[in-house]
């Protein structure tokens, strides 16, 4: 059985943002624009785009 994943990109900068904000981009591991990872679905990982929706496309 596989596990479900969830493709994140990173859409805007996190430049001016809250500094939690972009503590949680580089905790979905995301370091540059356009750049996307395949992360396992979790609640935590769906918490923490759900924060950062504004700068983020989760597929």
């Amino acid at each position: 059985m596989s596990k479900k994943t969830v493709k994140v990109t990173l859409v805007k900068s996190p430049i001016g943002c809250k500094s939690d904000h972009r503590a949680t981009v580089l905790g979905l591991g995301l370091k540059k624009m356009n750049q996307t990872r395949e992360l396992e679905d979790t609640p935590a990982v769906r918490g923490m785009i759900t924060k950062v929706a504004y700068l983020v496309r989760a597929v």
